[in-house]
């Protein structure tokens, strides 16, 4: 397992992958439909998430072999049938595993996740933040609809206290994930959150996932319309959209209202609040900075996400840069290959398989048992 060295530049998520060629045709969304039937409820938010991929997928210059989703088990992990790339339908909760694996193994793909809030929060939870902890190269879509909706709608990690479902009659008695929170606790080192009825910040957001490098978490909040129907209503009205969601700018004051009439401040004990615009004192307005190195402010902000949905925070929370995990495992590979002076050869692993920390387990009877 060594690095390839493609001649690129490794800027970004994508930066040793093979590019088209400048005499190679454009690839369009039609080059990324597969030709497998799309089997999922009407009006499944899924079905937006889909068309965007598909039409974002070309920008990157990629080969579609060159390209691989991963997901785990729910109706998102149903993904990778409908794109023309490469793909695997893992196993719950185990992709961004089995993703690592494919990362650090081969830096000339572009590995994707895509995984549900039950999947990835539930018996996914352990291999989520470990991935994050890490830092693989690799883009995570996380499909939040508030619901199990594959096994036909249970609640979930992300269920809001008092949902009423099959597997909880008398209402969840659960505190749900934000899983913004939860992965700028790990210290993932991009993290945003969009909307699967948000088209343009969906492929925004969608594109600087993709550039950056190592791993990128992206939320997607998603509707069900079969078991959690209008669960996010309040941010998808157009009207309530206006007052409700708060964009994140990179170096811009953190607002919100129709016409940003109220500012984010910070009080003397850090908490955060909105306060109208009128005679704020400026020392205490939060200017966002997705680069800060300390992930609290972006943590802060995550919170400013409450169950009636009044300040939903839409857009990039962190994008810094730190090393990643395959980087780092392939460069001390090449550096044992080096001090070994070349590749392993089936003399070498003898030696190490009958080296002096070995053992004979079960050796021949020396005399009767019992």
């Amino acid at each position: 397992m060594t690095t390839i060295d493609l001649g690129l530049p490794a800027v970004g998520g994508t930066g040793l992958v093979p590019r088209l060629g400048e005499d190679e045709p454009r690839q369009t969304k039609k080059d990324f439909t597969s030709d497998q039937e799309v089997r999922w409820c009407p009006g499944c938010g899924d079905y937006a998430v889909l068309a965007a991929v598909q039409g974002f997928l070309p920008d990157l210059g990629l080969r579609r072999e060159n390209i691989v989703f991963v997901s785990g088990i729910g109706c998102s992990s149903r993904f990778p049938y409908y794109l023309d790339t490469y793909g695997m339908h893992s196993i719950h909760g185990r992709a961004p595993s089995i993703a690592t694996g494919l990362a650090t193994s081969r830096p000339d793909l572009s590995v994707w996740v895509v995984t549900g809030d039950g999947d990835a929060l539930s018996i996914g939870g352990n291999h989520l933040i470990h991935a994050l902890r890490r830092n693989v190269n690799m883009t995570i879509l996380l499909f939040n609809n508030r619901i199990y909706g594959l096994t036909k709608g249970q609640y979930s990690p992300t269920s809001e206290p008092g949902t009423v479902t099959k597997s909880s009659p008398s209402g969840s008695v659960d505190a749900p994930f934000n899983p913004v929170s939860l992965a700028l606790g790990a210290e993932a080192t991009f993290v945003a959150r969009t909307m699967d009825s948000m088209r343009k910040h969906l492929t925004d957001v969608l594109r600087a996932a993709a550039k950056h490098r190592g791993t990128s978490l992206v939320e997607i909040y998603q509707n069900c319309p079969i078991f959690n129907d209008g669960a996010f209503e309040p941010i998808k009205d157009r009207e309530q959209q206006k007052e409700r969601l708060v964009h994140l700018e990179h170096g811009q004051p953190v607002t919100s209202g129709a016409n940003a009439e109220r500012i984010l401040v910070r009080a003397d004990d850090g908490s955060l609040s909105f306060v109208a615009r009128e005679g704020v004192d400026e020392r205490r307005v939060v200017i966002h900075d997705v680069h800060a190195s300390d992930p609290s402010q972006a943590f802060a902000l995550s919170r400013l996400d409450t169950l009636d949905m009044a300040h939903v925070p839409m857009g990039i929370f962190r994008d810094v840069e730190r090393p990643t995990y395959d980087d780092a495992v392939r460069e001390q590979v090449d550096g044992a290959v080096a001090t070994a002076g070349g590749p392993a050869t089936n003399a070498d692993l003898r030696e190490l398989l009958h080296g002096r920390d070995t053992w004979t387990v079960g050796g021949p009877s020396t005399g009767p048992v019992g």
